[in-house]
């Protein structure tokens, strides 16, 4: 706690002096205390920010002028949870995680910055899916047009059929991409971590790659964890001198997680079957939920999510998913493309023949992508409001939506960032506005229709951007 306090004032308060001012660094009944003033953009005093080092971390915000907004109260909490995720980000490269579910295959977790497996298609509202079904179909056309041109007409009602099997059978393709599949009868997923000692953090971080570092891992794997079910000092001590590493037991931490049984209770309250379970061994947090129908559904967690947030945050965080599942919002953006690709070549094409232009064409095509992805947010604005009309906890969903996404709202404190939060191919609104709309929802239980209730709130968050 006190690497933390001195890591906020240090390295992200001080550098920013237009922003903080009057810092102090004290203890406050034995416990770490730091407390600064956050300035508006003409430098005057805004708001006093004072935090305690306790668990959880109490932070007090006192406002300094008569003028403070909202949205500057907003950001002068998400600014220390943004140092906060940024400390945490710089510990977790320095900490070996391990990860393996009971009588199934080891897996070392993918050390890749972003996921790019062929399940990501698949995921959330699976628009990504749609537009590359999009692409594919143009150029289906344009081969059919140019070796069969009699079977021009039908070749739109062939991808949509197609395009419509493969959703219909995604949770198939999702599952078999999966590292480990969860049931009653093997419910669990073991979580390791071991932060390196202070004296070989540098040294290790320096000297040691990417590939190196999944070496030790994978040797770890097939010599500790797979013969024994378990690990300890003594043994994986015995892998990690050979990279210069002295394995302290106070550094290595271990818990267990229930995922089906998290997974159940969520389905439970949601009054609806419980979807097949699939885990992805990578420390990006994420969770996604795709399937025609809430018999049909998955839902896939990765074990990032499982390490960084609480099982408070991560049931919130999987109601949203079970949201999507619940709303057939999948098959709902299957329709939607579906129409837009039949109209476009039924109808529009045939009376203004002048789009298929290659300039017009992009144009056009860029502008439905934005449509979309607009529409999408209308969804994971919907699914978000479900989560918490069902598990009852908004403000919950919105600490676990600042910790994941706390880059983004970073970002999103520029005015044009935020503008093309709105109208970028995205299908989630910004996290400031999740966040916010979260955060002031105090009778979830009250809205009566989420879906209409959504489109409002990001329309209107939309025009404030402008």
């Amino acid at each position: 706690m006190e690497k933390l306090f001195e890591f906020i004032h240090k390295k992200y308060l001080l550098p920013q002096k237009q922003r903080f001012a009057a810092f102090l660094r004290s203890t406050s009944e034995g416990y770490p205390f730091l407390s600064y003033i956050v300035l508006d953009t003409d430098e005057k005093p805004l708001v006093k920010v004072e935090a305690k080092g306790t668990t959880p971390i109490e932070l007090k915000l006192t406002p300094l002028s008569e003028s403070l907004s909202d949205t500057a109260r907003d950001e002068a909490k998400q600014d220390f949870v943004i140092a906060l995720q940024i400390f945490e980000e710089q510990a977790r490269r320095k900490t070996l995680y391990f990860a393996w579910s009971e009588g199934q295959e080891i897996v070392p977790e993918q050390l890749k910055k972003q996921e790019k497996s062929f399940n990501r298609l698949f995921l959330e509202t699976q628009v990504l899916f749609f537009i590359m079904f999009i692409i594919f179909g143009m150029a289906v056309i344009v081969l059919i047009t140019a070796f069969y041109p009699d079977a021009y007409w039908v070749a739109p009602l062939i991808l949509v059929i197609v395009q419509f099997v493969f959703v219909f059978f995604s949770t198939n393709f999702i599952a078999r991409t999966a590292d480990w599949h969860i049931t009653a009868t093997n419910p669990i997923i073991h979580l390791l971590e071991y932060r390196l000692p202070l004296a070989t953090q540098e040294d290790f971080k320096q000297t040691r790659s990417r590939e190196e570092l999944l070496s030790i891992k994978r040797e770890i794997y097939e010599e500790v964890i797979a013969k024994n079910g378990n690990i300890n000092c003594e043994a994986a001590g015995k892998v990690l001198s050979k990279f210069g590493v002295t394995c302290q037991p106070e550094s290595l931490i271990a818990k267990k997680i229930d995922v089906y049984a998290l997974v159940k209770r969520i389905a439970d309250k949601f009054n609806i079957p419980i979807p097949k379970i699939v885990v992805s061994n990578t420390m990006i947090p994420n969770a996604a939920a795709s399937g025609p129908s809430p018999k049909r559904g998955i839902v896939l967690i990765t074990t990032g999510l499982l390490v960084q947030l609480e099982e408070n945050e991560i049931i919130s965080v999987l109601g949203h998913e079970f949201g999507h599942l619940r709303g057939r919002d999948p098959l709902i953006l299957y329709g939607l493309t579906a129409a837009e690709f039949l109209f476009r070549f039924y109808v529009l094409l045939p009376l203004f023949p002048i789009i298929s232009s290659t300039f017009l064409f992009l144009l056009y095509f860029l502008a439905v992508m934005v449509v979309i992805f607009f529409i999408a947010k209308f969804f994971e604005a919907r699914a978000d409001l479900v989560s918490a009309m069902v598990m009852g906890q908004p403000e919950v969903l919105a600490g676990a939506l600042e910790k994941i996404g706390f880059q983004r709202l970073l970002y999103e404190r520029t005015p044009s960032f935020r503008l093309q939060e709105w109208v970028g191919l995205d299908p989630h609104p910004p996290i400031y506005f999740r966040v916010d709309r979260l955060e002031k929802l105090k009778h979830p239980e009250k809205i009566k229709h989420p879906l209409i209730q959504s489109i409002k709130d990001v329309w209107a968050g939309f025009r404030a951007s402008l």
